[in-house]
């Protein structure tokens, strides 16, 4: 199988005993490109390391996580955004949005960076990558203003309702980030798919978080990927191989990458 891993944090500190191991474990599961969302300033040197060591597997994001936005955000968005500035060093704006599950002091704030973010996406021709939790109300009334042809993007580990699922592919311009939550058995994330064609979901890991079953509690990793994959067969009722034919296919486009 060819699969992509559209969203792993592989800089982050849980790997730094084994990173390369986990690099490789994740080529020989299939698992050729890997994806990397940024969440700070802090993390941007992280992911370069990796995209200078794995040039042909490594990808990097750049943008603000929701949960690191505080009332420094503007001076560290001016700061991003001049990286954004060389060309072709970033395939994607992200991981952004909004989280009003862990603090809603910012949230005004979040709102704005955003929107901000939202910007740069139009303006250096980029996808954004979603971060969504307790906030899909607050990020639909974002993009319902600001959605149009330009803006293309994926809601990174969905794991909503069917009419949000509808929602967001009313846009036009967005995918599905599908992970880990999808083998859980209460998730009902399988009763959702099931009225979502295939050609709107992307597969991640969302690693060292939210590893799927057998493996759940435990540190994730890029080479479960193809667990996802296999729930994913069972759901849509075709082999493994046609799920990672798609859903590569999908997150080639989404992220204008060469295959």
């Amino acid at each position: 199988m060819n699969l992509i891993d559209t969203h792993t944090h592989l800089y982050s500190s849980q790997f730094d005993e084994d990173r390369e191991l986990i690099v490789l474990r994740a080529i020989e599961n299939g698992v050729k490109k890997l994806l990397l969302p940024n969440i700070d300033l802090l993390s941007i040197s992280g992911m370069q390391d990796l995209v200078n060591k794995y040039p042909e597997n490594c990808f990097s994001m750049i943008g603000l996580h929701p949960c690191s936005v505080d009332e420094n955000w503007t001076n560290v968005l001016d700061e991003m955004e001049n990286y954004l500035k060389t060309p072709n060093s970033f395939i994607a704006i992200g991981e952004i949005g909004i989280d009003l599950y862990w603090d809603k002091k910012f949230k005004i704030q979040q709102i704005s960076s955003f929107e901000r973010q939202i910007s740069w996406a139009k303006k250096y021709n980029l996808p954004i990558v979603i971060h969504a939790r307790d906030s899909f109300d607050a990020i639909f009334e974002v993009l319902d203003r600001h959605n149009d042809d330009n803006l293309t993007g994926v809601f990174h580990c969905f794991s909503g309702t069917i009419n949000q699922a509808k929602h967001i592919l009313s846009y036009g311009g967005f995918k599905l980030g599908i992970g880990g939550v999808v083998t859980f058995k209460k998730s009902g994330l399988d009763e959702v798919l099931t009225n979502i064609p295939l050609d709107h979901i992307i597969l991640e890991t969302d690693s060292p978080y939210l590893a799927p079953s057998p493996h759940r509690g435990k540190r994730n990793e890029s080479s479960y990927l193809s667990l996802i994959a296999l729930k994913l067969s069972s759901i849509y009722g075709i082999s493994e191989n046609e799920i990672a034919i798609i859903t590569t296919k999908n997150a080639l486009n989404l992220f204008r990458l060469k295959s």
